[in-house]
C-alpha cells in the first residue's frame, strides 16, 4: 500500500485508501494466469487428472479406459499418448495364474487432443502396454509388458512397424536425444536393453540390478540414468559406450527407486522411492545425495517443469500429487487426483 505524506488531507487519504482497496479487490477477483497443464494418469480409476500449475487446482478429469499408466506428449505439445492395459494389477512376486484373465480388448494407446481434452482414438495392436514414448521421427515406442517386447508403431495410422524382444516385463523407455537409440528396462530380467532404432535390434544388454524401472537421458546424450526398484539403486550409464559407470545403493529396505527426472541444466537427478515415500535429489555427475523430502504414499511417477523449478510426484495409494520446490525440496502443495495416480507429464 502507498504511504501518504503528512500534508495529505484526511479526505484525500480516505479517497486514496478506497481506490487502493478497489484495485486490490479487482486483482483478487481476477482469474490467475493459466500455467502449464500437469497431466496425471490414474491407474485404478481409469482417468486423467489435469492440474493448472499456476494455481495447483484440478481443471479437468477425463475418462481414458482401463489401467492408464505411462504417458508422453508429442513434440509440439498438442497430443498426449497414454498406455492403456486390460491386464490385472500384479506387483512383484504375485502369482499371476491366480489373477483374473486379462481384457485384451482394453489394451492400446490412447490418443488425446490436448486443446479439447478429448480422446480422439485408441491405437490397438499392442498387448499390455506400460510405457509409451514418442521417437524423434514421430513414431511411438511402446513397452509391451506381457510380451517382453518394444513395439514400434506408426502414430498416424497405428500400424505396427517392428516388434523387438527386450526381456521379461519391459517398463521404462527412453529415446536418446539424437533419436538413434532406445533404452528399455526389463523388470523381470534385471537388465536394460539397448535398441538400435535404425536396425530395430538389441545391440547390448546392461546388468543394473533387480527390477529396473525408470530411465532418462542427459540433454547432450552423453549419459543415461536408471532407477532400480528391488535392487535399491540409482545407476549412471555412459550412453556412448553403453556402459554402467556408477551406481549408488540404498541401505533402507523401503527405498525403492521408481521415477526419475533430470534438471534442465543436467546438474541434478531426482527420483521417487515408492514405498519409501520420498523424493530424493542427487548430483548428476557424482551421484552424491543432495537432499530429500517426504511426499506421500508410494510415489511412482515424476515430472519436472520446463524451467526446472517445480517437481510433481504421483502418489499411487495416496490418490494425490505432491508439488515440490526443486531448489529447496520443500512441499508447495498437495493436489487430490483420482484412484492410483501412476504417471505424470508436464504440458508445453
Amino acid at each position: 500500500m502507498k504511504r501518504f505524506t503528512l500534508g495529505l488531507s484526511l479526505a484525500a487519504a480516505a479517497l486514496a485508501l478506497s481506490a487502493c482497496s478497489e484495485h486490490h479487490d479487482r486483482d483478487a477477483a481476477a482469474p490467475a494466469a493459466a500455467g502449464h497443464s500437469i497431466f496425471v494418469t490414474n491407474e485404478t480409476s481409469g482417468d486423467l487428472t489435469v492440474i493448472d500449475s499456476a494455481t495447483n487446482m484440478v481443471t479437468a478429469t477425463i475418462p481414458l479406459g482401463k489401467r492408464p499408466r505411462g504417458l508422453h506428449l508429442s513434440a509440439d505439445g498438442r497430443t498426449l499418448f497414454i498406455a492403456l492395459s486390460g491386464s490385472p494389477i500384479a506387483g512383484p512376486g504375485v502369482d499371476e495364474s491366480k489373477l483374473p484373465p486379462p481384457d485384451k480388448a482394453a489394451d492400446g494407446v490412447g490418443v488425446m487432443d490436448v486443446a479439447t481434452g478429448k480422446v480422439m482414438r485408441v491405437i490397438r495392436g499392442v498387448s499390455d502396454p506400460e510405457q509409451v514414448v514418442v521417437t524423434a521421427d514421430g513414431k511411438l515406442a511402446v513397452a509391451s509388458e506381457d510380451t517382453g517386447a518394444l513395439v514400434i508403431m506408426d502414430a498416424a495410422d497405428g500400424r505396427t512397424l517392428a516388434t523387438v524382444p527386450v526381456g521379461e516385463e519391459p517398463e521404462g523407455v527412453a529415446i536418446s536425444p539424437d533419436g538413434k537409440t532406445a533404452y528399455v528396462t526389463s523388470e523381470g530380467a534385471g537388465k536394460i536393453a539397448v535398441v538400435d532404432l535404425a536396425t530395430q535390434k538389441v545391440i547390448k544388454s546392461l546388468d543394473v540390478g533387480d527390477r529396473p524401472r525408470g530411465l532418462v537421458f542427459s540433454p547432450d546424450g552423453a549419459f543415461a540414468y536408471a532407477t532400480v526398484e528391488v535392487g535399491r539403486a540409482l545407476a549412471k550409464i555412459d550412453a556412448k559406450t553403453h556402459t554402467v559407470l556408477n551406481s549408488v545403493k540404498f541401505a533402507e529396505a523401503t527405498t525403492r527407486p521408481m521415477g526419475v527426472v533430470l534438471s534442465p541444466d543436467a546438474k541434478r537427478i531426482y527420483i521417487t522411492t515408492g514405498r519409501g515415500g520420498m523424493l530424493m535429489a542427487f548430483d548428476a555427475d557424482t551421484l552424491a545425495a543432495q537432499g530429500s523430502v517426504q511426499v506421500g504414499q508410494r510415489p511412482w511417477g515424476l515430472a519436472i517443469s520446463p524451467d526446472g523449478k517445480t517437481l510433481y510426484t504421483a502418489n499411487g495409494p495416496g490418490g494425490d500429487v505432491t508439488v515440490v520446490d526443486a531448489a529447496t525440496l520443500m512441499v508447495i502443495a498437495k493436489v487430490k487426483a483420482g484412484g492410483g495416480p501412476w504417471g505424470v507429464a508436464v504440458g508445453k
